[in-house]
């Protein structure tokens, strides 16, 4: 049989993409000119089906991009005059605030350990904070924010724009628009397509920011320039040449999800979610890594081996199962992502193959 992947990104395909490349190819998708008539209905209807499958508001403008990290570079060019504040704990949530000062911004963060995470209560955040920057699901350490608490954030600063890196976790959290301003995410994990395009979704609060910086006469880039993506993206196009077979598969995929149902979706996240920490729990060989509940990942569930990682690693391919190593080489771990594209009996085939290993 195939095998099936449970990596943290590159992920498992979602079932239907295979199909839908197929057909993208026959249709000559990919030499499309992003200036026609067919690309701008592409991207209008996936921008109408993120709107849907995330309950995004009729101010938020969708705009695709390189990748994910692209738009940290984006995000803080053009949201950013003087001060951003992060929350980090781990790999990623750590580049997207070095990346801040690389762009010299006065990067302020608050740090906790490797597998530890937040909430609203314990945040300290500087004055005059312009952009409060979360990592959502920290997919190095299987670390989550809650909604709640990025919701609280916003509540309690509300002159700060939030902006939400959701790179392994959308379209799985349900936020609430109202109190964030940006979020954004790369195809090729929760929605199970191949790598090449980030999707930056931003309000028009952000968009504000962005002319005022212009204004003033301040960069904010080139190009990708905010203000200059807001401007083609009225029209349905963008201002480059995109990815257009990967814009093309994206609508497909949401399409596919809505006529799946977006709850039933959610729901069999949190089951599969259950079934893998129950018997990581109750294992000889694997230990839950993220001690406090509230901070489990829903979507990248880290263990600690009790072994050597690399040999089970290696078995479990072997069975068929491509499993994601641990991103702290300082650990013995596992990430095992737990996507849509991986079904219920899936994780039980996977957690019977795991079990033989104990």
């Amino acid at each position: 049989m195939k095998p099936i992947y449970f990596t943290p990104g590159p992920a498992a395909l979602y079932p239907t993409v295979e199909a839908h490349l197929h057909q993208a190819l026959r249709d000559n998708i990919p030499s499309i000119s992003h200036r026609s008539s067919q690309f701008r209905a592409i991207y209008q209807s996936a921008y109408e089906g993120l709107r849907e499958l995330l309950d995004l508001p009729t101010d938020m403008g969708v705009f695709f991009v390189g990748s994910a990290t692209e738009v940290w570079e984006r995000v803080l060019q053009n949201c950013v005059e003087q001060a951003s504040f992060h929350l980090v704990n781990g790999a990623f949530s750590r580049k997207f605030y070095e990346f801040a000062g690389l762009l010299q911004k006065q990067a302020h963060k608050q740090e906790a350990d490797f597998g530890k995470g937040f909430t609203a209560g314990e945040l300290h955040v500087p004055q005059g904070i312009e952009m409060i920057a979360f990592t959502q699901n920290e997919t190095s350490s299987g670390v989550a924010t809650s909604v709640e608490t990025i919701h609280d954030t916003k509540d309690a600063h509300l002159d700060s724009l939030i902006v939400v890196d959701a790179v392994s976790s959308a379209p799985y959290p349900i936020f609430d628009f109202a109190k964030v301003d940006s979020l954004f995410f790369s195809v090729q994990k929760a929605f199970g397509l191949p790598a090449g395009l980030g999707v930056w979704i931003a309000n028009e609060r952000c968009l504000a920011k962005a002319q005022a910086l212009e204004s003033k006469g301040i960069n904010t880039g080139a190009h990708h320039k905010l203000t200059n993506l807001w401007q083609f993206f009225k029209k349905f196009e963008t201002p480059a040449t995109p990815n257009v077979l990967s814009i093309y598969l994206l609508d497909k995929v949401v399409q596919d999800m809505l006529a799946y149902g977006k709850d039933k979706l959610r729901d069999e996240t949190d089951l599969k979610a259950i079934m893998l920490y129950d018997f990581l729990r109750e294992s000889e060989l694997f230990d839950v890594f993220v001690e406090n509940p509230e901070h489990q990942s829903n979507t990248v569930i880290v263990a600690n081996t009790r072994q050597p990682a690399s040999p089970i690693l290696k078995t479990l391919e072997e069975k068929g199962f491509i499993i994601g190593s641990g991103y702290d080489k300082s650990r013995e771990q596992i990430r095992i992502a737990n996507f849509p594209a991986t079904s219920v009996e899936q994780v039980e085939m996977l957690i019977d193959a795991m079990s033989e290993l104990s």
